[in-house]
């Protein structure tokens, strides 16, 4: 007697092929984009290894002498081990802020693929390889600094080919919610990351990052045999990406032979009976053009300052948490993950009010608003106890990463199928790589200057942080203002005036 089929395939079964791709591109690219994060994440976690108090633990075993560094692991068992570790972050952070602006433009010419599969597979390769520095003895500078740079270049294969893989299956009408939701795969690798990476930062640090580069590279292998770029690739149908009226509709388009012309280049009406020619494939857009897309600037320049902010808390919050806070590295490794889940939380709720109100810029405008006020809160009041701190941990991960969160997933995807590029999709790496490599600038200047800027003390720290919170904010004010005049218009235009 054979069995009733599985509920699991029953449930694949009824839904449509369409839906059913889709889901598959979009749990493939989250779990991509989560091995990236959780592969970053460890460093944060071992600096408090690398330089911890070693007075805490009693005197030095092997011999009589007091010094405080007995412990730390050379080269940072120096006073100038906050210098050193923010050259580790910079060493990672500027090669992929360069190696960003290169990488869309190799993703729009390259199957996304391959391009993605071959990045994780040696993403994975570089974090083992700093992880082993441990098991090797290995106390020189330069071998870490390497293996950071030749990481950062490799990280920069993987946003631009996630975001494009999504954008190519899903239109704008609900994107900012689902690439909100979708974006929470930065936040849970950075958790994961941080759990992974405290589960052995006390014992052998170097499998804090062996077990994340294992894991990497093995979503590269699964990516590699099951991504589908295109819906057109299975036979699915292509989304579109904005609504344009007749007014705006192409002329010759309109008044074609063809009949009316979709905007994924395919006739809405049948031509069975008319034999096929090979459409031909539109050329990628270059860098210049792709600057020239209305918001592309303003947004790319807001994404600076802030992922500034971002990634100086994802490289910096634990050994923060250590100093203020006094709790032990992996605690504060534990604690440091409130403000992920936050992140999460955050990038839903920009996602969800922007598809409300068709305002993306407003949306991101008002949360770091009031995530300045949020960050001199949480510096001043949040360590007064463990339920203040985790409440302005949560808080200020929301504010801080929903517009982060926004910008590079909805607003890249948005323009990128701008409908000034006439129904091009080969714009969607190229945007997102340019988006993203300006605030991936941001990203090497936060730590690098939390790295200078902490021996003063946190309190400055904080400060930076809130005026590049501020300056994204001004950055996107003309953005906002077009907005707001849309939205007089629309409301104008229903009262019949």
């Amino acid at each position: 007697m054979r069995a009733a089929l599985a509920p699991g395939v029953r449930l694949l079964r009824a839904l449509p092929r369409d839906s059913r791709y889709r889901g598959l591109t979009l749990v493939l690219t989250f779990l991509s984009y989560t091995s990236y994060h959780l592969s970053r994440k460890p460093i944060s976690i071992v600096k408090s290894q690398l330089h911890p108090n070693c007075s805490a633990l009693g005197p030095n075993p092997h011999n009589d002498s007091n010094s405080s560094t007995w412990c730390s692991w050379a080269p940072f068992d120096g006073d100038n081990y906050n210098e050193l570790f923010g050259a580790l972050d910079n060493a990672f952070l500027v090669a992929y802020a360069i190696g960003m602006f290169i990488s869309g433009i190799f993703g729009e010419r390259l199957p996304l693929r391959y391009y993605l599969s071959g990045g994780m597979v040696l993403s994975g390769l570089f974090t083992a390889l700093f992880g082993l520095g441990y098991f090797w003895d290995i106390h020189v500078l330069w071998y870490f600094v390497i293996v950071q740079v030749c990481n950062g270049l490799v990280q920069t294969t993987g946003w631009p080919a996630v975001v494009a893989c999504v954008g190519n299956w899903f239109g704008k009408g609900k994107r900012g919610l689902i690439m909100g939701i979708w974006n929470s795969h930065t936040s849970v690798g950075n958790i994961l990351g941080s759990l992974i990476a405290g589960a052995w930062v006390s014992s052998a640090w170097g499998l804090s990052f062996i077990v994340p580069g294992i894991i990497i590279f093995t979503m590269g292998i699964i990516c590699f045999f099951f991504l589908v770029e295109y819906p057109e690739d299975v036979d699915c149908s292509p989304p579109l990406h904005h609504v344009m009226t007749t007014s705006e509709k192409d002329p010759e388009a309109v008044t074609s032979n063809e009949g009316p012309l979709s905007l994924s280049g395919q006739s809405s009406v049948d031509h069975s009976n008319s034999p096929k020619e090979p459409a031909e494939e539109p050329e990628a857009i270059s860098f210049l053009g792709a600057l020239r897309i209305p918001g592309v600037v303003e947004f790319s320049l807001c994404l600076l300052f802030a992922k500034l902010v971002s990634y100086t808390f994802l490289y910096w919050l634990p050994l923060y948490i250590v100093n203020v806070a006094h709790f032990g590295a992996k605690e504060a490794g534990d604690l440091s993950t409130l403000f992920d889940a936050g992140g999460i939380l955050g990038g839903i709720f920009a996602g969800l009010i922007s598809d409300y109100t068709g305002g993306r810029a407003t949306t991101c405008c008002v949360m770091l608003v009031v995530a300045a006020p949020m960050l001199f809160l949480y510096n001043h009041v949040g360590q007064n106890g463990i339920g203040t701190s985790i409440a302005m941990l949560i808080i200020c991960g929301a504010l801080v990463n929903g517009p982060y969160a926004l910008i590079t997933t909805a607003v890249s995807a948005d323009l990128g199928t701008h409908e000034s590029l006439k129904g091009n999709a080969k714009a969607l790496s190229t945007v997102t790589a340019i988006i993203d490599g300006t605030g991936s600038v941001g990203a090497a200047l936060g730590p690098l200057l939390a790295g200078l800027i902490s021996p003063t003390g946190w309190n400055n720290v904080f400060y930076m942080l809130i005026a590049a919170d501020v300056l994204a904010c001004l950055l996107l004010a003309r953005v906002v203002v077009k907005e707001a005049r849309g939205w007089c218009g629309s409301m104008a235009r229903q009262r019949g005036y």
